[in-house]
């Protein structure tokens, strides 16, 4: 019963979101106060009834629920409690309905919380909302309904499983923050829409698209980073991006977002720029739905896409057509008809600004080309081809890298006419550190490694760059300590996030180019005793054993790690077979040693033909990686730090009351 109740209230929300389009619309033409306040009630009742389905699939899930279809195929009794809450979204069906608990999740906070809004914009925005949620609760009723029972099948015993690559402490969490990335991008879609109907883009509205700007790309950098740690991990490649068409599918929305939240600051302070941040809006929200329809179609071979149906993937481009397609013929139609903005010299804050925004939409476009491209030849030709890291790498990376360089400059440059003589009198201790971080890496390091230099020197400068900008704006060795002391205590919270988030990418960009430009790597078949070297560590493979999992059965090994003869640390791999699935993977050990780490994967078992056994060993020593993960997660600290500016979340309803339309 409880599986029925459930799909019960999946019914309930498809209709209260069918409500909450209807009557938010209905206020909006009639300029009703009690048609908007029932349209935000449906929109809090829709999140509500998806709330009570997606319980009754973690119920089905926790209990082993086989006579539900979605469980039968996605779990089994032996699973540990965390993945049995991981497989109500580790399917294609449950994937949805988190997708769909997410967005009318948004819809509910954006009814409930858009008190400063104009109230026509409102209503619009809470229309679009239901018109989203209407989409895809019809979409998950009709052709993915999670919790549907076995048809004409006898209820297995035992499941068939989650995937081993989803069981995992990373992926567990990962798409509930990825989606929350995703799918935070559908206000911003909504407002834009809502902003387009009413021919209206101020700074009102800029500052409201802001937060949840902030909040949805902040979400999307963890669920990018968890992706990414768990590729780095679990995969045991010994990387981290390899620029998969499903890593890019949640990169580009990611890069149309930042683009978007250094739009907004123009049009939010100087009205410029109105247009395009709408388009980043529009095209933000696109690209999510585009990764969804990626991931879950089947049109894409990858290791990080699971749960694939290509018929129902057709519906979901389907959406994706009608929805983005709606959008951006509104813009077009009533785009130009808007007020132009405030006008700026080439030399000025606004302009640095621009710059940033043309080189992440030139990067967005390069990744998309490079990730579209072989869907669309195949499509046309038959003919399959790979767009390997080679393109990205000379496509994407100059992009950044001259985004980088010009980033410290832009806050230090004035609104409407900046000072570039006095920026660079600013920032040139900042340059000459990173220019000899550079060159002595090149020098000492390794002269071979001319590109990885330059990038440690792009990281150091984004590093020194950040912390110019919060010197400058404490007058540091300007003004006595305790008043630098008071401006620093005293900064928003917006500006600390800010600073957080250029010296999160600084950290980043600092991990990548070391590890890319200095990992080592190593492989040998190894007896018992047997050693191998990598990076001047010494690897002994000590031992090999069985060990029984709580739903696998794997054989692990003690290997010994030793430098200049002295012990370092013990790795521990594995192989591990799921008796469920049928399938091997192999776990990997890390030996962490300071922000570097030894690597270590173990491989099949083989025989010699004497008969003795041996195991592939490889090795990966990769100096810096933990900065790659460590930089994102500053980043997001900062888009959150951001996020609790009270201006930012207040000042739009103190300011804007007396501008509301009746």
């Amino acid at each position: 019963m409880i599986a029925e109740f459930g799909s019960f209230a999946l019914i309930l929300a498809l209709a209260f979101a069918v409500a909450q389009f209807g009557l938010s619309a209905g206020a909006r033409i009639r300029r009703s106060t009690v048609l908007a306040a029932a349209g935000e009630g449906a929109a809090v009742a829709s999140f509500a009834c998806v709330a009570i389905a997606f319980a009754c699939l973690l119920h089905a899930f926790i209990t082993s629920d086989f006579s539900v279809a979605n469980v039968a195929q996605n779990s089994h009794t032996e699973k540990p409690l965390l993945y049995k809450v991981a497989g109500a979204w580790g399917s294609h069906e449950g994937s949805i309905l988190l997708w769909c608990l997410i967005l009318t999740g948004y819809g509910a906070a954006a009814a409930t919380l858009g008190r400063g809004l104009p109230k026509g914009l409102k209503a619009l925005m809470v229309a679009t909302q239901g018109a989203l949620g209407t989409v895809f609760l019809a979409y998950t009723v009709f052709a993915s309904n999670p919790l549907a029972r076995l048809v004409g099948d006898k209820m297995p015993v035992e499941g068939a499983s989650l995937n081993p690559l989803l069981q995992d402490p990373a992926l567990a969490i990962h798409p509930p923050f990825l989606y929350s990335g995703y799918v935070g991008m559908s206000v911003v879609f909504s407002l834009a829409v809502a902003a387009l109907i009413e021919g209206r883009v101020d700074a009102a509205w800029a500052r409201w698209v802001r937060p949840w700007a902030l909040a949805a790309w902040s979400f999307l950098t963890v669920g990018i980073t968890l992706g990414a740690f768990w590729a780095y991990y679990e995969l045991g490649w010994g990387g981290w991006w390899f620029w998969d068409p499903v890593e890019n599918a949640s990169f580009m929305p990611w890069l149309m977002a930042t683009a978007l939240l250094h739009s907004a600051i123009v049009t939010e302070k100087r009205g410029a720029l109105a247009g395009w941040s709408l388009f980043l809006a529009l095209g933000a929200f696109t690209f999510s739905m585009l990764g969804a329809f990626l991931v879950r179609s089947g049109v894409l071979t990858s290791v990080h896409s699971f749960a694939v149906d290509p018929k129902r993937g057709v519906l979901l481009l389907i959406i994706l057509g009608v929805t983005a397609g709606s959008g951006f013929t509104l813009f077009a139609w009533r785009a130009p008809k808007l007020a132009p903005g405030g006008v700026f010299a080439p030399v000025s804050r606004e302009s640095a600004l621009v710059l940033n925004n043309v080189l992440l939409a030139a990067a967005t476009t390069a990744v998309m080309l490079g990730t579209l491209y072989p869907l669309i030849r195949e499509a046309l030709t038959g003919a399959a081809i790979s767009v390997g890291p080679g393109f990205f790498n000379i496509a994407f990376a100059p992009l950044m890298a001259v985004l980088a360089i010009i980033l410290p400059a832009g806050p230090l440059l004035a609104w409407k006419r900046g000072d570039l003589q006095g920026v660079g009198q600013r920032l040139w201790v900042a340059a000459l550190i990173a220019v000899g971080c550079g060159l002595l890496t090149y020098a000492f390091v390794s002269p071979r490694k001319a590109l990885g230099a330059l990038g440690i020197a792009i990281g150091v400068w984004l590093i020194t760059g950040a912390a110019v900008e919060i010197l400058e704006r404490t007058r540091a060795f300007r003004v006595p300590a305790a008043d630098s002391w008071r401006r620093l205590t005293g900064l928003p919270r917006g500006a600390w996030g800010m600073t957080l988030a250029h010296l999160g990418l600084g950290v980043f960009v600092l991990g990548a180019c070391f590890e890319l430009g200095w990992k080592a790597e190593a492989a040998e078949a190894l007896p018992l005793g047997g050693s191998l070297n990598v990076a001047g560590y010494h690897l002994t493979l000590e031992t090999v054993g069985p060990v029984d999992g709580p739903n696998f059965d794997a054989e692990r090994a003690m290997i010994r790690v030793s430098k200049d003869g002295k012990p370092v640390c013990t790795g521990e791999p594995d192989r591990r077979f799921y008796p469920a699935g049928g399938q091997t993977i192999s776990g990997i050990a890390l030996c962490y040693r300071g922000a570097s780490h030894l690597y270590m994967v173990l491989g099949e078992r083989r025989r010699t033909t004497a008969g003795t056994p041996v195991w592939l060993i490889r090795a990966y020593w990769n100096p810096w990686a933990s900065l790659i993960f460590l930089g994102p997660v500053i980043m997001a600290l900062g888009g959150l730090t951001s996020l609790s500016d009270r201006r930012m979340r207040l000042g739009v309803a103190r300011k804007r009351k007396q501008e509301q339309p009746a």
